[in-house]
């Protein structure tokens, strides 16, 4: 049985410092047996980031669309993970205005960091919370997933090199209502092609780098990959083939 104690004994071992900038693609299941389930998880995490780092999740909602344009930052739920959902409820937590792809945060700077995502109609511009994991030189840990390919970051690495093809080039007219109610109306371009599907074929070289590597979270085998250098490696492998994920 995992206790709050032995979790955050697990974020030390993995080298994980409580002043980092961490980003949690998550299973809750893989953890295992947790004393209190998902909301130990939950206060192990944020009581280890709680005096000096960040932690954001992902909060991403894929089914908004022409057809149903309408986020709340209070009520949309989360569709990755049952962490994700619990955490962005959470009181303090903020999360940003990005109607498809919003993260959440608390600790050091959370205002700052998701401050103005609805700005831009890309899902993860160079400028929104999604480059500023790299501006702040993040660590990404994967609890569970088994590969990397769920990596939304590598999505804004794509869009900051300028992959060709992979965003719409029309814009929906969606809409995000602010934790005030006040609604922003976001022009949204979307991306092409499941690209997500061949980002665990870097693991390997980014395990070459030492930028990934393999960890444990409770019961969960895990993955810590550096985000900044992560983005160096793939910006400079686009440079060489820029449709690196469109094929095996």
């Amino acid at each position: 049985m995992h206790t709050k104690e032995s979790l955050t004994a697990d974020l030390r071992r993995a080298g994980i410092l409580p002043a980092d900038t961490l980003l949690i693609h998550s299973s809750m299941k893989s953890i295992g047996d947790v004393d209190g389930g998902a909301d130990t998880v939950l206060d192990a995490l944020m009581d280890y980031f709680r005096d000096e780092g960040l932690l954001v999740f992902p909060t991403l909602t894929y089914h908004l669309n022409q057809a149903n344009p309408v986020f709340s930052v209070r009520d949309t739920p989360s569709q990755v993970g049952l962490l994700s959902e619990l955490f962005r409820r959470r009181p303090g937590v903020l999360r940003s205005l990005h109607p498809t792809h919003s993260v959440a945060a608390w600790g050091r700077d959370a205002a700052s960091f998701i401050a103005g995502h609805e700005m831009f109609s890309t899902p993860c511009a160079r400028n929104s919370p999604w480059g500023r994991l790299a501006d702040r030189n993040a660590k990404i840990l994967f609890i569970g997933t088994k590969t990397i390919s769920c990596n939304t970051f590598l999505h804004g690495v794509e869009e900051w090199f300028g992959v060709p093809g992979m965003l719409t080039e029309s814009r929906e007219r969606l809409l995000a209502i602010d934790a005030s109610g006040i609604e922003h109306v976001v022009p949204s371009r979307r991306h092409l092609g499941g690209h997500s599907r061949y980002y665990g074929k870097m693991e390997g070289l980014f395990g070459r780098f030492g930028i990934l590597r393999h960890v444990v979270f409770g019961d969960a085998a895990s993955f810590l990959l550096s985000a900044a250098e992560a983005r160096d490696v793939v910006m400079e492998c686009l440079k060489v083939d820029p449709l690196l994920f469109t094929h095996d």
